[in-house]
């Protein structure tokens, strides 16, 4: 085993891990091992030769936050209006951190695989602890270093020398308070609940979390009025809580001068919450290693749940009993698997506020009267955008191993897999986000929009065959690991979403003639009729890859 970088950088701090009552030489090998197997991560055994891929995968695909990170610049650069500036810049740094905490590195803070080996060992609970969050801290370093390079080197040469430490001081405070407060709370729910009831709750705040970050983010913009040209700040007692403006206070505090109460009490906030959090959690270490064992004990018994309503829909939406199969198969693993849920839920609670958000914006000039006589019920579009990243997931398991089962079936029309498969995800994840929607945009805009959310709807189904024909990459459903979905590609995930536009373009022009939103519909249904055909013919043509269990 080599030795990494960043275990040396770590070496620098030895003396403070020993003072927490760390055994360092200890937490180092354990590191070294883990980087070791991440590294491995991506076994070429399970590729196909075409694809063989060396190294660690995470670090290849880092370009893509150095990307994300140019739309920082112009926060940081236009201006001197600091607390609005720099409390915008690192509102968009938490969303990235804890948006990656909770999806990719949550399962490393709650991994249980390594206890039968290292609990054997003489390593105290303090110690696995602290490796743990010592390796998913060093991959945060990693996220944060790519996504904010190009932003801090701006700032030096636009700002000065300055500028740039408080903004690197400010990057450290933020890495440690989203990683420490994270495990926090997963100690806060490891306490209290127990068994198959613990993993459903621990998967319900991960998705209550990733949405509560885009409801933060909204909040701290509503923080800042915009008065004649300019972004104004004026101080309420709930700004306390609103973490980004704590480390948008530094900036105002030493570089503009602003000596007053509130804004010593950010920068007291900012530096304060991550090193109490830091000690509570040193503190706890040993109880989170212990309630961890809640994860592998399974104290309730598994109730058979009736899957009436899936059969009927089954039944509704499929001609072929193989495509019913398939479809149940499909809701059945939707229903059940955790991992898939963390992935895709979080998209589906985003659809569910963003619309809201925007109409929430607009009653700030008129009345919601006003606004039920427009065409503002267009924001229901945004529902629209989980569609290329709920398809995507489709095709990754935790159990993706069990995938063998579909080279050995005796698959009459191979077609029938997907094609099931996709209606399962349409009625169980995409129709009833669109029913709920509809619902309250019903009663805000009444009936009228009754053929425009037809239109949505149809919309919503020709963007999914779209999808899967650019996605799918001829793979089974389910039969990927997902440690895979780093290759899934931000940019083509992206220009997916940009379909979405497209049929809203499509719905305007038709919205400007007299009946021409029926037009639409008739062109819309004509469109996903024959596009379901061309894509799932009838006759078993569609052959998926054989060596997809991956």
């Amino acid at each position: 085993m080599r030795n990494f970088q960043s275990l040396k950088f770590l070496a620098l701090f030895k003396n403070m891990f020993i003072k927490f009552g760390i055994d360092y030489e200890a937490m180092q090998k354990i590191l070294r091992v883990k980087l070791t197997m991440d590294e491995r991560r991506v076994p070429t055994i399970f590729n196909d030769a075409k694809k063989k891929k060396d190294g660690n995968q995470f670090l290849k695909s880092l370009w893509i936050y150095g990307l994300y990170g140019i739309m920082l610049i112009p926060f940081i650069v236009l201006g001197d209006n600091y607390i609005f500036q720099m409390s915008i810049v690192f509102g968009m740094i938490m969303f990235i951190l804890m948006t990656s905490m909770i999806s990719d590195f949550s399962t490393v803070l709650l991994d249980v695989r390594d206890k039968n080996i290292l609990q054997t060992k003489p390593i105290s609970g303090k110690t696995i602890g602290a490796a743990k969050i010592v390796h998913v801290m060093i991959y945060m370093t990693f996220i944060t270093g790519a996504f904010v390079t190009i932003p801090v080197l701006v700032s030096l040469f636009s700002h000065g020398f300055i500028f740039m430490l408080i903004f690197l001081a400010g990057l450290l405070f933020t890495m440690l308070f989203v990683v420490v407060l994270t495990s926090l709370l997963y100690l806060f729910v490891l306490r209290f609940f127990d068994g198959e009831r613990l993993k459903d709750i621990i998967n319900y705040v991960q998705i209550l979390l990733s949405v509560g970050v885009i409801v933060g983010y909204q909040i701290l913009i509503r923080s800042f009025e915009f008065v004649d040209l300019n972004m104004t700040y004026t101080f309420s007692w709930w700004h306390l809580f609103i973490p980004p403006i704590w480390y948008g206070a530094p900036f105002e505090l030493l570089l503009a001068h602003n000596f007053t109460n509130y804004m010593i009490g950010f920068v007291v906030l900012a530096v304060c919450i991550p090193l109490i959090a830091i000690y509570c959690y040193a503190r706890l270490m040993p109880s989170f290693e212990r309630n961890l064992e809640k994860l592998m004990s399974d104290t309730k018994k598994r109730k058979k749940k009736s899957n009436r309503l899936d059969e009927l829909w089954a039944r509704i939406t499929c001609r072929r009993n193989e495509e019913r199969v398939f479809f149940r198969f499909a809701a059945l693993m939707m229903k059940q698997e955790r991992e898939f849920k963390l992935k895709v839920y979080p998209a589906l609670g985003m659809s569910i506020i963003f619309p809201f958000i925007f109409i929430f914006n607009e009653l700030r000039d008129r009345t919601l009267a006003d606004i039920g006589t427009g065409n503002s019920f267009l924001f229901i579009y945004f529902c629209n955008l989980m569609i290329p990243n709920i398809v995507l997931m489709l095709r990754y398991s935790g159990n993706y191993k069990g995938s063998w089962l579909f080279k050995t079936a005796p698959i009459y029309q191979v077609s029938s897999v997907y094609s099931g498969a996709l209606k399962a995800l349409l009625v169980k994840l995409y129709v009833p986000v669109l029913f709920l929607l509809s619902c309250v945009f019903i009663w805000i805009f009444s009936v009228r929009i009754l053929p425009d959310l037809v239109a949505v709807l149809l919309a919503g189904i020709g963007q999914t065959l779209v999808t899967y024909k650019l996605v799918n990459d001829e793979e089974y459903p389910f039969s990927k690991s997902f440690e895979f979905t780093q290759e899934a590609g931000g940019a083509k995930m992206l220009l997916l979403s940009l379909v979405t536009g497209v049929f809203v373009v499509g719905h305007l022009i038709a919205n400007v003639f007299e009946y021409g939103i029926y037009v639409y519909l008739v062109l819309l249904l004509a469109v996903v009729l024959i596009g379901w055909r061309m894509v799932f013919p009838s006759k078993g043509s569609i052959e998926f890859a054989r060596g997809s269990g991956k």
